[in-house]
This record gives structure tokens, sequence and C-alpha cells, in this order.
């Protein structure tokens, strides 16, 4: 049977990182920059992985404590943590560098159809960090 801090710990965490989006569906942040809205969103995302993981911590240490199968689980889920890291940061990183590149290809290009082939390469180069953290998440799933 389910206890309450585990019914309403992952309700609370789910309420902390969508409520942002919704403020910002609504309007209700329009004042805000998209970089101010952007580090609050990744603060109240931290904020409660790291509240959810100490919370988790007491779970593993009392299973660590009666088996060492329970370790090797704890071991596992944190090669599975790390895999999500890579996948997500590299991915952010991708989009950040495409969303500052693409528009600059993109100006070139118009202004003049023969720079299309330099200015695509600035754009792929963007595409390849999400493709290596992609790359190395599957080498770290590979390894357990």
């Amino acid at each position: 049977m389910l206890t309450v801090s585990e019914m309403l710990l992952p309700l609370i965490a789910v309420v902390l990182i969508v409520a942002p989006l919704a403020l910002v569906c609504s309007g209700a942040m329009k004042k805000y920059s998209p970089k101010t809205r952007l580090m609050a969103q990744i603060c109240l995302f931290t904020g409660t992985f790291l509240v959810m993981m100490i919370v988790g911590v007491g779970r593993i240490a009392v299973m660590a404590e009666g088996t060492e199968a329970a370790a090797v689980d704890s071991s596992r889920g944190l090669g599975f943590l790390a895999a999500a890291i890579a996948v997500g940061c590299s991915c952010i990183s991708a989009g950040w560098a495409v969303a500052k590149s693409a528009p600059a290809a993109l100006g070139a290009i118009s202004e003049n159809s023969d720079n299309f082939g330099r200015a695509i390469i600035f754009v792929a180069l963007g595409e390849g960090c999400a493709i290596y953290g992609l790359l190395i998440a599957i080498l770290i799933l590979n390894a357990l």
C-alpha cells in the first residue's frame, strides 16, 4: 500500500515543473525575458529533482542495509540517470546552437544562394551535439 508521501511527492513534482509552463501559456509572464523564464524553469526543475533525490536516499539506504542486490539496483538507477542527463543536456545545447545559427544561415542564404553549403555546416554542427549525447547515453546503457 502506498503511503501519503509516496502519492503526494510525485504530484508536487509534476505541479512544480508544469506550473511555469502554464504561466507562460496564459500570458502572465510576458513581462519577463525568455532568459529569465528559462532560468526559472531550470531552477524549479533542479529543486524538484534534488528534493526527490533527498527523499529517495533514505529508501536506498534502508534497502542497501538489507541486501547487496539493493545497492546494485541503486547503481543501475544512477546509470539510467546519467544517460538521461547526457541526452537532456546535449539536446538543450543543440537546440540553443541551432537557434543561434539557423537564422544567420537563412539570412546568408537569402542574400546569396551560393552560401548554402557554408551556412548549413553551422546548423549541422549544432545538431551533432545531440547525436553525441545520444551516443554517450547508448554506451552508458550498454554498460549496465
